[in-house]
């Protein structure tokens, strides 16, 4: 049996479990079935062999591709609504062993998180920087972070489009509810209403680096690190790369264009058929 109809299969399963067992209305079963369809055509791009081999990175980077092509937060939360009652359907059926769905946080933090690591990536910004930027430090509307450094240096970054979307989102629907009517300096806050520490900001990015099951090991510094090597490779001036790194000395921001050049030479030598 291909994926395509293994998954629709189980999806006629589904729905027909929701009338029968639920009782529900046309209408949810409608938009239930609406959200499980756009994610079986992202199935088959991905060339998902079955519902027993979806994971969780899977359904993290299908919800990525949504709000990379305009899906809203609030819509983004619904189809993952959707899919976590879909995978919990074929739990419980014993079609699958483990709901990939459940450790997806859709509760405040989710938001907090994927703010944070899309700004600490969109900014190239050290752990400390991000942990302790201030509500004063963004500015949404010009599109730009204002943070301290190492010896209080002060510097601007421009922030990436997808970083401001996923912070707005963030102090929309998710920091009023850290927050519980308390007041904070900080941008990004816990339940405790106080900025996150170093340590659990790096247990965090550990357990979304093991969610997704990459097979290198993540760190703030490794996504600090994408950022400088990502501009390089994009024709950025060296320049411009050190002070948004936030370097005192440009040594430091040549070791960035050391390793894209590696990276280059490594990438030549393996499939050019002259290399």
């Amino acid at each position: 049996m291909d994926s395509a109809s293994d998954y629709l299969q189980r999806m006629d399963q589904y729905r027909t479990f929701l009338i029968m067992e639920k009782g529900l209305s046309k209408k949810t079963i409608a938009a239930y079935s609406a959200d499980l369809m756009k994610f079986g055509l992202f199935l088959e791009k991905k060339k998902a062999t079955a519902v027993s081999d979806i994971d969780t990175g899977l359904i993290l980077t299908y919800l990525i591709h949504q709000r990379d092509h305009g899906l809203t937060a609030r819509s983004r939360a619904r189809h993952l609504v959707s899919l976590r009652g879909f995978f919990k359907f074929l739990t419980n059926e014993k079609i699958i062993e483990k709901n990939p769905a459940k450790q997806i946080d859709n509760k405040p933090e989710g938001l907090r998180d994927a703010a944070m690591l899309e700004l600490l990536y969109g900014a190239g910004l050290r752990v400390s920087e991000l942990i302790l930027l201030e509500m004063t430090g963004i500015n949404l509307e010009a599109g730009f972070v204002r943070v301290f450094g190492k010896g209080s240096k002060e510097r601007v970054v421009p922030v990436g489009r997808m970083a401001l979307t996923a912070v707005q989102d963030y102090l929309d629907r998710s920091r009023p509810l850290l927050l519980k009517n308390r007041s904070s300096v900080y941008l990004f806050v816990t339940r405790r209403g106080s900025a996150m520490t170093r340590q659990s900001f790096w247990n965090l990015i550990g357990r979304y680096g093991r969610l997704a099951k990459l097979k290198k090991k993540v760190t703030p510094h490794s996504l600090r690190h994408s950022f400088a090597t990502h501009l390089l490779e994009g024709g950025a001036d060296l320049r411009a790369i050190q002070m948004m790194l936030g370097h005192a000395d440009i040594s430091t921001t040549q070791i960035y264009t050391h390793v894209a050049h590696r990276q280059l030479v490594e990438a030549h030598k393996k499939y050019h058929p002259r290399g």
